[in-house]
């Protein structure tokens, strides 16, 4: 990786781009504008809607019908605006470079992008190639899932730069992720005066976390997890609202579709309480079908001509937007982006001596998918 090159990943992790800071989120767009005015790619900017930042779709290569190939990245990221000032300082300390988002996933994206624009400048790609940017991935992609399901249905092959697995294991099947929000409504009362008059919302909302918990079967790997929950609103008041939020992670549809009707389906135990459930399957589960495997191997094999071993990580437990294509029966590769470790956390790295046999390895990709 030239001096450069690195300067230029070095601004992209100083820009931070929290989903919902949708003027952070647009400058990481503008970087990427910018980094394709100098090659022979179309440059489509879509604005965003609903508070968030904007979408950029590129497209270069041969111009044809015939299905292309869809490479997808998000500039947004988990950290608060501050993270790189207080909690994780841009630093390189021997290989790794640490900062917000460099794991997940800007050194993918970046060096996916600069991939993609080589092989557009060399005229080399074996397809037409659509590169799609995205601004919500870390919330679910509300904004994105109809783009990506579209360009989806039109490619022969989806590559996601999504971080690599424990020393660089690339992705080739993920859970499928659910999110449902649950308001429990009883009755306020004075917790001293009135304390028989009052239901507790707080105490039936227990119930409920602890039915849904209950759900987890780790045999067929499935996962229920109340993350965030609130209500009440005084020490001395019986409280009249609760509300909490539910994650969940499936292996299968089959399993997505009924733990997704048990939960909507959970009732109060006492009438005078009220439950009202929203939400669903958020991502499908990403299966490794047949076609997947066959891309796979093809990686494998280019990846060998490279210098290196790819391995196929076990099932992941976290989502991306290749659940999307990979349910479209799309031949999807995820995990293609900088090796490391730490995603979402203080301690999130990217390993710098990753970046160059995985750039190569995109570039061989675009250039031999036939």
């Amino acid at each position: 990786m030239t001096a450069a090159s690195l300067d230029t990943l070095l601004t992209w992790i100083r820009t931070e781009s929290p989903t919902h800071d949708r003027a952070g989120v647009n400058l990481m767009m503008d970087l990427v504008v910018a980094q394709m005015q100098d090659a022979p790619v179309a440059v489509e900017r879509i604005p965003g809607t609903d508070g968030l930042g904007d979408v950029l779709v590129l497209r270069a290569g041969p111009q044809t019908a015939e299905p292309g190939i869809l490479v997808m990245s998000h500039l947004d990221t988990v950290h608060p605006v501050g993270t790189i000032e207080r909690d994780l300082p841009l630093r390189i300390e021997g290989d790794r470079l640490y900062g917000p988002g460099i794991y997940d996933m800007k050194g993918g994206a970046w060096f996916g992008l600069e991939a993609f624009k080589d092989v557009a400048r060399k005229g080399t790609a074996a397809r037409p190639m659509v590169f799609l940017v995205t601004p919500d991935e870390e919330i679910g992609s509300p904004i994105t899932r109809p783009l990506i399901e579209d360009i989806g249905r039109r490619s022969a092959y989806a590559l996601v730069t999504e971080p690599a697995r424990d020393g660089g294991q690339i992705v080739t099947a993920r859970k499928g992720v659910g999110r449902f929000d649950v308001h429990v409504e009883g009755r306020p009362a004075h917790a001293g005066s009135r304390h028989k008059d009052g239901r507790n919302a707080v105490y039936e909302a227990a119930r409920q976390i602890l039915a849904i918990e209950a759900m987890t079967d780790y045999s067929r790997g499935i996962t229920t997890t109340v993350g965030m929950a609130s209500g009440g609103t005084a020490m001395n008041t019986i409280p009249q609202h609760c509300r909490f939020s539910v994650d969940l992670r499936v292996e299968t549809v089959a399993d997505g579709e009924a733990v997704t009707a048990a939960i909507l389906g959970l009732k109060p135990a006492n009438p005078d309480f009220k439950v009202t459930i929203t939400g669903g399957m958020n991502r499908p589960p990403y299966e490794c079908s047949e076609a997947t495997s066959k891309l796979f191997d093809h990686a494998k094999s280019l990846a060998a001509e490279i210098g290196f071993d790819l391995v196929s990580a076990p099932r992941v437990g976290g989502g991306s937007d290749g659940n999307f294509t990979a349910a479209l029966r799309i031949p999807t590769l995820d995990g293609l982006g900088i090796d490391g470790d730490g995603a979402h956390t203080l301690q999130e790295y990217g390993l710098v001596s990753s970046i160059a046999p995985r750039q190569k390895l995109m570039t061989r990709l675009l250039e031999t998918l036939r």
